[in-house]
């Protein structure tokens, strides 16, 4: 159950936001076995002045984070960057230079979920992939 964060200008995120949800969303069910019911996504705006970064990321430029369970394989993750900069391209316009995507693994037993910690859940997906 990925939790996503997605960083961008309050212009861009009030035009684009529903094409970037299901863009991300499509990569997250794709690339790592997620079933389409676990969508779990946050969208942080940022004027002008409070988002600083260099040429040649343009006003679309687009920081997603997701943090998740370790388990998944190298070739998981790495599958589910290329599906993003694949998808955020076609589906968004995106150019590779416009996004930039960070993975954070932590160990189950560091999340609370449903009042459990995350170690003693029943999954209904698999975290080995």
């Amino acid at each position: 159950m990925p939790q996503v964060k997605i960083y961008a200008r309050d212009t861009h995120l009030a035009t684009a936001r529903a094409e970037l949800s299901d863009a991300v969303h499509s990569c997250i069910v794709d690339g790592l076995s997620m079933p389409d019911s676990k969508k779990f996504q946050r969208f942080i705006p940022l004027a002008a002045e409070d988002f600083v970064y260099p040429e040649p990321r343009t006003e679309r430029y687009t920081i997603i984070e997701i943090s998740m369970f370790e388990g998944r394989s190298a070739e998981a993750k790495r599958t589910l960057i290329r599906l993003l900069f694949e998808r955020l391209g076609a589906r968004c316009g995106l150019a590779p230079d416009d996004v930039e995507i960070t993975l954070f693994e932590t160990p189950a037993s560091h999340w609370g979920i449903r009042g459990l910690p995350g170690d003693e859940l029943t999954l209904n997906y698999p975290v080995k992939v």
